[in-house]
């Protein structure tokens, strides 16, 4: 069975072709600038890649280019679009309302679009991919939307909930919904599987650390907190994203600077977190290339997000009661070996022991665990894979269907 991963943006769709008798990738790749112009680029499992201009007027013209780029020319793993069984969808926001993934119908579109305030530059997005996905492959072929916020549903009232007036959450909704969820479900669901072990039985951490950045504590396979909130805003400094910040800062600043709410929105989630601090880039690579050179501030940057980071830990212990694997995660989790070093020999009360030959090699994909035998709580770096979770929920709803 093969099983097309979507995830539509405003102006972009990502794609990758998965067989599921091994789950294993044939394809992926990207169209860009769609409606503004238009580029795809791509390869294959066995290395063949291609990368090219043309006029993406929209989302529809992308899924064409999809399907030229997956059955047509040197570049092809298939012979047509019938070998595709079912269609994946990733969706940002599922709000309240969704808390598992869902085969589409025009019920379930409606939800989604319910839902466009709570994350308009996403949920509309995934709108468009999802009507022209019908246009280019038709109804026949069923389609799923897996939701990004999904996993985190089982946090409780106390954890979700802001100390707002409760009217504004009756209303409108305003809660802690949580971001990465795929991400974290993968990790932690590996993470229990390297130790062999049960996930109901583990008090496992996961550090999703990238451009986009949270941290979710899951006990005994579900999730009490997370540190994203109502948006992918909230938690800790990210790549221009200045994580938690005092309301009271941004009003004075509104106030001083004369922002507006649209101005407020930029600044916050542009051009904050690292970047913000640094001055230089939010790219980690940047930023220690940087620090290297004798740049003050982008050293500074990575120590303050280094520091945040450290506090979710330990606070996600407390409201665990407890520790049994921390899983570090994303482009930075996954490459960052000083960052990796650096957090968990911070983490000294809670026993943890890092053996720093186990953790250079783990970079680029590499798994593994960089904790010593006799370390209290067990480290790991896992390879994230959101894009399998993705296919292995549409592979069991579309199964259902047969």
């Amino acid at each position: 069975m093969k099983i097309l991963v979507i995830n539509a943006g405003s102006s972009s769709l990502k794609y990758q072709l998965i067989d599921m008798d091994t789950e294993r990738w044939l394809a992926k790749g990207i169209c860009e600038r769609i409606g503004i112009g238009g580029e795809v680029s791509g390869k294959t499992a066995d290395g063949r890649s291609y990368d090219y201009e043309t006029n993406l007027a929209n989302h529809t013209q992308a899924f064409i280019e999809v399907e030229k780029a997956l059955t047509e020319g040197e570049c092809k793993v298939i012979d047509s679009l019938d070998e595709i069984a079912a269609i994946g969808h990733r969706i940002v926001q599922g709000g309240a309302l969704f808390n598992k993934s869902m085969l589409v119908t025009d019920e379930v579109i409606k939800g989604i679009e319910s839902l466009i305030e709570l994350a308009p530059l996403h949920n509309a997005a995934h709108i468009q991919g999802i009507k022209a996905c019908q246009e280019v492959f038709g109804t026949k072929v069923p389609e799923v939307v897996v939701f990004d916020n999904a996993f985190h549903s089982t946090m409780p009232e106390e954890a979700y909930l802001f100390a707002l007036p409760y009217e504004y959450y009756e209303k409108y909704k305003i809660r802690r919904y949580g971001f990465h969820g795929t991400s974290h479900r993968f990790v932690s669901a590996r993470c229990a599987e390297l130790m062999g072990r049960d996930i109901s039985e583990l008090k496992i951490i996961s550090c999703h650390i990238g451009n986009g950045s949270s941290i979710t504590a899951v006990k005994h396979g579900m999730v009490i907190d997370t540190s994203m909130g109502l948006t992918p805003l909230d938690g800790f400094m990210m790549g221009t994203r200045s994580g938690g910040v005092d309301p009271s800062a941004i009003i004075f600043l509104q106030n001083k600077e004369g922002w507006t709410p649209k101005d407020t929105d930029i600044i916050l989630n542009k051009k904050s977190g690292v970047f913000g601090i640094s001055g230089v880039s939010s790219d980690d690579r940047d930023l220690i290339a940087a620090a290297k050179a004798g740049n003050r501030r982008a050293a500074l940057a990575r120590q303050m997000q280094r520091y945040q980071i450290r506090k979710f830990i330990g606070s996600y212990v407390a409201a665990m009661d407890g520790v049994d694997a921390i899983v570090f995660t994303g482009g930075v989790g996954e490459n960052a070996k000083d960052m990796r070093l650096h957090v968990c020999d911070n983490l000294s009360f809670l026993g943890i022991a890092v053996n720093p030959e186990l953790n250079e090699p783990l970079v680029k994909g590499a798994e593994g665990e960089i904790s010593t035998p006799d370390s209290k709580v067990r480290v790991f770096v896992i390879p994230t894979n959101e894009e399998l979770v993705i296919a292995r929920d549409t592979k069991d709803i579309a199964l259902s269907l047969m």
